[in-house]
């Protein structure tokens, strides 16, 4: 899309010629690969992966609720190829292609801008950083304060008292301090540090052996890059010396490759990103084709809210009749262990780090009280956030909205507990164990799996999805599809709430369904004793002799770890040995120096702070 299609989208409302007070920029190309490996695969019911898309208009709900920008526009790149490949050829060559799953959602991100109303702007031979900079000065030249939404280390370099960056993952502001503590210098000197440290992600060269810290300390002592390099025969240590007398013009171009443009040859203007309501038909028909089920809702009951649709309809699924609540005050826990307490059942489910019970760390709890009547109570959720990325927020203010643990289970350790109330689960013994380890003894209960298992001994597999699909004829929601797998998986506490509430939920009420078609099968085919006296009293039982584990013989351990350490001490003599020289075995600075400086070995490869690699990879 051009320039002139996106402006087309944002034309102004007839008679707002307002100035604008607020701008925002939204980096939607970072944020896509943010929101892509941040979030758990998820995909279209055509098999259209739309996990970045799902971020991205999450992402766009938060900023619209808690700005008050007057305008608002989504920047893109365009392509790879840029006017700085003209400068340095091989800038950006070494970037892997984008992940398969991710390149059909890159189009529909820009659907979503405009199925929310915000103008999506690219430029052949710009990136999107150069237009925001080039935005970013109009906004300031017109008088408006402008937040840039990205945490790209790049824009930084626009920061100043007018002009702020917001991460749109994290929702912190990032300010000059907050630069200042980054890169060391103010952010009018960010360029000439990156022009002396490089970026091996964006492949600007740089100078060798020169980091962020010793470019930091150079340019505040010198001032500026230029100044560095006309001075360089003053710098004391040799080595550094060398390299920024013959590594000057390279510093140079490295400058122009990280400086933004902020005279981009754009053809909108701030006021054509003049903020205003999208069109109802067109969000919703973007919502539904993407079956955004839990956005959905929202924009549907706010569209209603302002009177602008009809009180919306029940909302389509694959099974009409759930009905799952995100609770996150304690007024609306407590009114679920009211309904679980006042019929006598509940189904219960938890959801961990692990799945060892006895190292599980408890992220949050699911409650069934009706089939299709559930909710998931989430504890210890943390914002994700891919690894590399900057981190420069409060772990409390990174939280999601939920429930302090102990006031939550404080809450429900009552009913938990009460003996009139039946608790109903699948494999109930990992919920109990973690449960007592958190001081809840959970009882009496019914368990699934066990009620399977003595009514279906003959049959192979007794999971959830399983019996959901044999006696419901139901498919779940698969845990891989929550969480990912592989490299890219991720822990349950970093799913996203609305993700881990249709997840949990489900569990919890598949559980309470699969009861209700399974007990009462026990008095029919005379299976009741073996189960109430057998199955179910030994799953308590078991549950208590894996939490108290065996006895070990700690004398031999500590055998073992004596002559290892010894069998270590000998090693280290004999590596010493063909090196030549004592040193620290330990250091990979000093390793890598034996290996490479020293004896010369082939294969080595020095890292971006000028030091050998010494991994497994080597």
């Amino acid at each position: 899309m051009d320039g002139s299609e996106a402006a087309a989208t944002t034309s102004p409302e007839a008679g707002d010629n307002s100035p604008p007070s607020h701008v925002y920029l939204v980096d939607g190309s970072g944020f896509i690969f943010r929101a892509f490996h941040a979030l758990p695969p998820m995909t279209r019911d055509d098999g259209t992966p739309i996990n970045a898309v799902y971020g991205f208009c999450n992402m766009l709900m938060k900023l619209i609720d808690s700005t008050d920008a007057d305008r608002i526009a989504i920047i893109f790149d365009a392509a790879r190829a840029t006017f700085r490949n003209d400068i340095y050829e091989a800038y950006k060559a070494n970037r892997d292609e984008p992940p398969e799953e991710l390149r059909p959602q890159f189009e529909i991100v820009r659907e979503a801008a405009r199925a929310f109303g915000l103008p999506a702007i690219q430029l052949e031979g710009f990136e999107a950083d150069d237009l925001i900079a080039t935005f970013a000065r109009q906004g300031v030249e017109a008088g408006a304060d402008v937040t840039i939404v990205s945490s790209d280390k790049d824009l930084m370099q626009l920061v100043t008292d007018k002009v702020s960056m917001m991460d749109p993952m994290k929702m912190i502001d990032i300010g000059p301090d907050q630069v200042m503590e980054k890169f060391g210098v103010p952010p009018s000197k960010v360029v000439d540090v990156q022009a002396l440290a490089g970026d091996s992600v964006d492949n600007v060269p740089g100078v060798p052996g020169i980091g962020v810290k010793t470019a930091a300390l150079l340019i505040n002592e010198y001032g500026d890059l230029e100044t560095l390099l006309e001075r360089a025969e003053e710098i004391k240590q040799p080595k550094r010396r060398q390299n920024l007398i013959e590594f000057a013009e390279q510093a140079r171009i490295s400058r122009r490759l990280v400086e933004l443009d902020a005279a981009a040859p754009v053809t909108q203007t701030i006021d054509d990103f003049r903020v205003k309501a999208p069109d109802p038909e067109t969000l919703l028909g973007f919502l539904k084709d993407q079956t955004f089920r839990s956005i959905l809702a929202k924009v549907e009951a706010r569209l209603a809210d302002d009177g602008r649709i009809e009180t919306p309809a029940p909302i389509e699924t694959p099974t009409a009749e759930k009905d799952y609540a995100l609770v996150q005050s304690l007024d609306a826990l407590e009114a679920w262990v009211r309904e679980a307490t006042t019929q006598g059942y509940v189904a219960v489910d938890t959801e961990t780090t692990s799945l060892d019970a006895q190292r599980a760390k408890l992220v949050g709890i699911s409650l069934a009280t009706a089939p299709g009547r559930a909710c998931y109570i989430p504890l210890a959720h943390r914002a994700p956030g891919p690894k590399g990325e900057l981190d420069l927020g409060d772990t409390a203010k990174d939280m999601p909205e939920q429930i302090p643990m102990q006031a939550a289970l404080d809450c429900l350790r009552p009913m938990l507990e009460d003996t009139s109330v039946l608790k109903i689960g699948q494999n109930l013994k990992y919920d109990m164990a973690v449960l007592q380890r958190y001081g809840i003894s959970l009882g009496p209960f019914d368990d699934t799996m066990l009620l399977s298992y003595v009514l279906d001994a003959g049959r192979n597999n007794h999971g959830m999805d399983e019996l959901a699909d044999r006696h419901l004829g139901m498919q779940t929601i698969k845990f891989k599809d929550v969480v990912g797998k592989g490299k890219d998986q991720i822990g349950f506490d970093e799913v996203a709430l609305e993700v881990a509430c249709d997840y949990a939920a489900e569990d919890a009420d598949i559980t309470l369904r699969l009861h209700q078609a399974l007990k009462p099968r026990l008095a029919s085919e005379r299976m009741a004793f073996m189960y109430e006296a057998v199955e179910r009293p030994l799953a308590p039982v078991l549950a208590k002799m894996e939490a108290t584990g065996v006895l070990i013989d700690k004398g031999v351990l500590a055998g073992l770890s004596k002559d290892f350490g010894a069998r270590m001490v000998t090693l280290e003599v004999d590596i010493q040995k063909l090196a030549g020289r004592e040193f620290n075995v330990g250091s990979p600075k000093q390793l890598g120096e034996i290996l490479f400086d020293e004896m010369s070995l082939s294969g080595g490869k020095k890292g971006k702070n000028g030091a050998w690699g010494t991994d497994s990879g080597v």
